[in-house]
């Protein structure tokens, strides 16, 4: 029976911290230029419903430098943009390839995905979840700080990556706060499952409350990619911007965000580009786990 990475919530504690120890090692050899060939001959579709820069070119290279081959599949030119059921997809696209990578909308695509496919699906970005990349910035946690027991400060928008650092702080030993105004806090059933099975996650609406002792300052973009808000909504978030001043509050933290960045909106120009940012090494680690984790899953 397939294994597919649906969300975070499908990995153990253990299998958590094999990903990032084997993407640490799998980023060791490329600086060596030593590539595994771990899915050699296998094909890989990347079936995408959302626009995509670093998922896609992340995603794509790191199946090559496996030895597999990519199929990119952009849903629009697809018969799925005609409304083709997502059932039909899985079963007819697990006859022709090794495993599936999907980046769509809602979770329950993903879901169905995961459900009809006889080869492993791995989420690349839902409404929901966005488990890849929650997995790099564990991975560039670790290589900063020599282990996982950190303070995790999120300033924001509970969107799906807000929603998957909550599900990890049941599966990693990170200490999770989301700091988000009212009304945006991440998925309460995501709140409660991750209680209920060990997770350490605050939630506030108060700018700043529990940022003390944080080793890393995440934000995101305030309004999410296919959804509305404009104007009224970057003021609401106004409080939410992590500034020179909300560093310094942290004092040897550094800053994560998963980009695209709006500066000047989330995030001010000075502390993205300032010397405690590590959003570029954040982005080259997507290679690194998602390597790891199609190992996982496929070879």
């Amino acid at each position: 029976m397939a294994r597919h990475l649906r969300s975070l919530f499908d990995l153990t504690r253990d299998e958590v911290e094999g990903l990032v120890k084997r993407a640490f090692n799998l980023k060791l050899l490329r600086r060596k230029g030593v590539f595994p060939d771990h899915l050699r001959n296998k094909k890989i579709a990347l079936i995408f419903e959302k626009p995509s820069t670093r998922t896609r070119a992340s995603f794509e290279v790191g199946i090559v430098e496996l030895g597999g081959y990519p199929l990119y599949i952009d849903a629009t030119t697809t018969q799925i943009s005609r409304g083709e059921p997502i059932k039909d997809v899985a079963r007819v696209m697990s006859r022709y390839v090794d495993g599936i990578v999907f980046r769509t909308f809602g979770q329950e695509r993903i879901e169905e995905m995961c459900q009809f496919s006889s080869v492993p699906v791995v989420n690349a970005l839902s409404d929901k979840f966005h488990p890849c990349q929650i997995l790099a910035d564990l991975l560039t946690i670790y290589e900063n700080f020599g282990d996982l027991k950190r303070k995790v400060y999120y300033m924001g928008d509970g969107n799906n990556v807000a929603n998957s650092w909550v599900a990890i702080s049941s599966r990693a030993p990170v200490e999770v706060v989301i700091c988000c105004p009212k009304g945006f806090e991440p998925d309460q059933d995501v709140v409660e499952r991750a209680l209920k099975e060990g997770g350490n996650v605050k939630i506030t609406n108060n700018p700043l409350e529990f940022i003390e002792g944080a080793h890393v300052i995440y934000t995101d973009v305030w309004v999410s990619m296919g959804k509305e808000g404009g104007e009224e909504v970057k003021k609401i978030f106004e409080p939410y911007r992590v500034d020179e001043r909300v560093m310094e509050k942290a004092k040897g933290a550094i800053f994560l965000h998963c980009l695209p960045a709006h500066r000047g909106e989330e995030v001010t120009e000075g502390v993205i580009e300032g010397e405690r940012s590590k959003v570029f090494d954040q982005a080259e680690n997507r290679l690194h786990t998602q390597k790891a984790i199609m190992i996982e899953l496929l070879s």
